[in-house]
């Protein structure tokens, strides 16, 4: 396809876009992700004039985060990843992934030819008293236990500051914004210092904004959001930005098809703590999201995902307990979500928040028009509790009561240790080791409990 000539020194070529005035899909309309770069066109181009051409302009004077670690959160995702490789580049530093990767962030470091970060722990082995900045959170709950309090210099975030934030003994570097994706704010760190951004780098920044935003489609996405993706597609020159999107969903959901169920409810979890300060209660709801366009077939496996959800509450240490547990199959198509409720707190709470009748004998509320659990349902969850709701009082949970060993809203709760199983791929899968089923043979081919 032709280019323009004021895009031609750049090398790129954009298509279905007004400004090449080319169609690549026929007479269809633009997608809401090829309408959001082409409305902001302009201003991701004034944004890419400030973006050296050439390696080695520009500089950044922040002297607290040179030769820092830059880490994101446990259950590594793939902005987390992104954020900490394009962070650690501008301010001069290493960066590092707290857990294991996922499939769509496999793609997108292999897409860009970037290699995978090392585990914290290893770089701090090796300096235990090195500086860590991190990377899209700030919960103490979602901090790599290896990361010392006392060595963290720094915050860029894009989430809200909640009861569970981390404290720190001297002033330190933040950079929190409210925008859809943490990327977004380093792309944009980028472009106002003038510092030069390779664009493997940029091409993963890009590609995490996709992620985070549901392809510029989630209620969390700003104008800057899209004024960012504006501009790295045409600094990267992404010839469909369609079909970057597609593939890396389609890679994360063929994931989905492969994890065990106990992967599946822990993949994308995080913990939040809700108060009613009137009643003087603070209740910890574990919520995870499952993000696929294929939600039918994630769904048909609800029998399996239920017992995991009530593992997560029955196993909670008796230090932390935690009050009730979701997990939202989202359907990045349809833009629908399905939330899976495991017992009768669940159902109590999840009604309060999202409205609506539960179905399939109370496991199962559909929640229309929501897909992001920032924006749509932690907020819902807080107003919920803020506002009166508080677990039936004909169920008493596990760490109300020490000798009971099970609620009656936690019935069919998964059993056995988990273990890493390697019958099947060389990379291993979490699993749980059946006590009855599981045997001799079975634990030679099983790693460590996880």
């Amino acid at each position: 396809q032709p280019s323009t000539p004021a895009l031609a020194h750049h090398g790129i070529t954009i298509t279905a876009m007004k400004h090449l005035h080319t169609k690549t899909y026929g007479e269809r309309d633009d997608t809401p992700l090829e309408h959001a770069v082409d409305e902001h066109w302009d201003e991701g181009k004034d944004l890419l004039k400030h973006l050296p051409k050439k390696e080695g302009h520009g500089d950044t004077f922040f002297p607290e985060l040179k030769d820092a670690i830059f880490c994101g959160h446990l259950v590594t995702d793939l902005d987390s990843i992104a954020g900490a490789i394009g962070a650690a580049n501008l301010y001069g530093g290493v960066p590092a992934r707290a857990s294991e990767i996922n499939t769509e962030t496999e793609f997108a470091l292999e897409h860009w030819g970037l290699p995978l970060p090392p585990p914290v722990e290893d770089l701090l082995k090796e300096k235990p008293d090195r500086s860590v900045c991190l990377v899209d959170f700030q919960q103490q709950s979602q901090l790599n236990k290896a990361i010392p309090m006392g060595n963290i210099v720094g915050v860029i975030d894009h989430h809200a500051l909640q009861s569970n934030t981390i404290v720190t003994e001297k002033p330190i570097f933040v950079d929190i914004r409210p925008w859809g994706c943490m990327s977004s704010i380093i792309a944009h760190n980028y472009a106002t210092m003038g510092v030069f951004l390779p664009k493997n780098i940029a091409g993963l920044l890009l590609s995490a904004i996709l992620s985070d935003t549901l392809n510029l489609r989630s209620p969390t996405t700003t104008a800057w959001d899209e004024r960012i993706v504006s501009m790295l597609v045409q600094y990267v020159g992404v010839e469909d930005v369609n079909e970057l999107a597609a593939k890396q969903f389609r890679a994360k959901s063929h994931a989905l098809s492969l994890m065990t169920p106990y992967a599946l409810v822990n993949g994308d979890m995080k913990q939040f703590k809700f108060s009613n300060d009137a009643a003087g209660k603070t209740y910890t709801v574990a919520y995870s999201v499952v993000e696929t366009t294929d939600a039918a077939a994630s769904l048909a496996r609800t029998h399996e995902i239920l017992p995991e959800l009530r593992a997560v509450r029955a196993n909670a240490p008796a230090d932390a307990p935690i009050d009730a547990v979701f997990l939202a199959v989202v359907d990045i198509v349809n833009l629908d979500s399905t939330l899976l409720v495991c017992g009768r707190i669940e159902g109590s709470l999840a009604v309060a928040a999202y409205g609506g009748a539960l179905e399939d004998d109370g496991s199962v509320l559909q929640l229309p028009g929501l897909v992001s659990r920032k924006k749509d349902f932690v907020p819902a969850l807080t107003k919920a509790v803020r506002e009166g709701w508080t677990p039936p009082v004909d169920v008493v949970s596990d760490h109300e009561k020490k000798d009971l060993k099970r609620s009656r809203s936690m019935a069919d709760v998964a059993q056995g240790d988990v273990v890493v199983d390697y019958s099947e791929e060389p990379s291993g899968k979490l699993v749980r080791r059946d006590s009855v089923n599981y045997t001799a043979a079975d634990g030679a081919k099983a790693g460590q409990g996880a």
